[in-house]
């Protein structure tokens, strides 16, 4: 039984040429972020079982993209790439709009004034019976209750609640004094 390798280069010397490495690795993440981007904003922020299993296989078939690596050198390169477009795309998006734009979700309304827009709700798949969840996570009962939703670019729902007055409890906006 042997303790440690012959050739210690063969662990940490990279098998394919670093060039390879760093086109492989941003070609993957940049198309991994770019499917990401045109999924619904609740695959992304919210993992179900499903969705769990689509990322589960998604990484796998892109660890065969990336090559079949022996060294440790082949995978820190590849990490070392990751980091960096991920580190350059949060830059990105801090720094321009334009990139954020590209890169993030805008938040969606879902409703408004104590309606819902059901078009909204269909483009991110989002039930009634999700939302009244939601809802009730947040300590709401009723849709009434709720002046503006959001489904926000992690996939979380926001909501804003009318301002009550305490004298009678009925929904009214609160006047400047």
């Amino acid at each position: 039984m042997k303790f440690s390798p012959d050739n210690w280069q063969d662990v940490f010397i990279p098998e394919y040429p670093v060039l390879e490495l760093i086109v492989r690795g941003m070609a993957l993440y940049f198309f991994i972020l770019f499917m990401l981007r045109i999924l619904t904003r609740r695959t992304t922020g919210e993992l179900t079982a499903m969705d769990l299993v689509f990322v589960l296989l998604l990484t796998e078939a892109a660890s065969h993209a990336l090559g079949d690596f022996t060294t440790l050198g082949d995978g820190i390169v590849m990490l070392l790439v990751f980091l960096l477009c991920n580190h350059g795309v949060n830059q990105l998006t801090y720094r321009f709009t334009f990139f954020q734009k590209i890169f993030e979700h805008p938040p969606l309304l879902i409703i408004k004034d104590g309606n819902l827009n059901l078009r909204n709700m269909r483009k991110e798949l989002l039930t009634k019976d999700e939302l009244m969840n939601s809802l009730r996570e947040n300590g709401m009962e009723n849709i009434s209750d709720v002046k503006k939703a959001f489904v926000e670019s992690d996939g979380r729902i926001s909501f804003i609640q009318y301002e009550k007055k305490e004298t009678n409890g009925s929904r009214k906006n609160k006047e400047k004094i």
